[in-house]
């Protein structure tokens, strides 16, 4: 029996990846949604249907349509200043397009993989294991918390993928990412500042792809942290992804957040404990330095 998988998001960068990974299982049928047109390359393998996650009707239909063992939902606002700004359609795509996506899912009986974030944490005690107490500083981070909680008390059969700083290479992509960042602008000779006060654990996207297929495939119930394995500040991420492609780190300067005025307040220290993803669904990340070697290869 094959398992039917459906996605959101599929032209996200996330999205992308899983399109790739899932193609590649000959036990799953996919169907991948996203808002508009399907813009990755190939579309052999997999079904496209365009859904917009804020209009219930349309997500009950396709839902419906598809009728889906799993879904998984990537779909979200994640610029963090702009949902500082832009309160109501934050909360639009990262809560009631859950809310929908729950009563599809409750009405089709499927599995629903939720992608959330480490913004739901105030920053103050991270690394974080699959227990700590929310407590978000941000709009964003109090979007994601909302809708972690339609998840939890769906009634359906659930599971949380957490996630931190991702990371990589995607077709079409609308934005960059910090090693990319960091790479053209020292190649362009340009000096950079890059803050040593918070920490992350940058996570690959095809790691987190990976998580998410690992959870799919198990219907492994629960929250899970799926991230990198590194606990780095960005100015340490500057500096490998400078010495990996050999650029000049004297470009690179240190400097604290308070450099920065940004809309919406960051936790300052994040990262996860990944004990459990490593027990339970047998989820091994790559270092960052591998995962700059990965997104190197991509881009030649």
């Amino acid at each position: 029996m094959k398992k039917r998988i459906l996605i959101t998001g599929s032209n996200g960068l996330l999205g992308q990846k899983l399109v790739y990974l899932l193609t590649q299982q000959p036990n799953v049928e996919l169907i991948a949604t996203a808002r508009g047109a399907n813009r990755l390359p190939a579309s052999e393998r997999y079904t496209y249907r365009s859904m917009d996650i804020t209009d219930r009707q349309q997500v009950l239909e396709v839902v419906g349509e598809a009728k889906p063992d799993v879904i998984i939902h990537t779909a979200a606002m994640t610029n963090v200043d702009q949902c500082e700004a832009e309160k109501e359609a934050c909360w639009a795509q990262n809560v009631s397009a859950v809310e929908y996506l729950v009563e599809a899912g409750r009405i089709n009986d499927a599995f629903l993989v939720h992608v959330s974030t480490d913004f739901i944490f105030d920053g103050s005690a991270g690394p974080y294991d699959e227990e700590a107490s929310a407590n978000p500083i941000s709009f964003y981070g109090w979007s994601k918390y909302a809708a972690e909680k339609a998840v939890i008390h769906s009634g359906l059969k659930w599971a949380i993928a957490r996630t931190v700083l991702v990371y990589g290479i995607a077709h079409d992509m609308s934005r960059t990412n910090i090693i990319l960042w960091v790479k053209k602008s020292l190649e362009e000779g340009k000096t950079i500042k890059v803050v040593t006060d918070q920490w992350r654990s940058p996570t690959l996207a095809e790691d987190l792809a990976m998580g998410c297929w690992l959870i799919a495939d198990k219907e492994a119930e629960g929250i899970y942290n799926i991230s990198g394995s590194d606990f780095l500040t960005p100015y340490e991420m500057a500096i490998k992804t400078a010495d990996y492609f050999q650029l000049d780190k004297a470009l690179i300067t240190q400097a604290d957040s308070s450099t920065f005025t940004q809309p919406a307040r960051r936790p300052p220290r994040t990262g996860f404990v990944l004990d459990k993803p490593r027990r339970v669904l047998g989820y091994e990340p790559k270092s960052f330095e591998e995962g700059i070697a990965v997104l190197a290869s991509q881009l030649s």
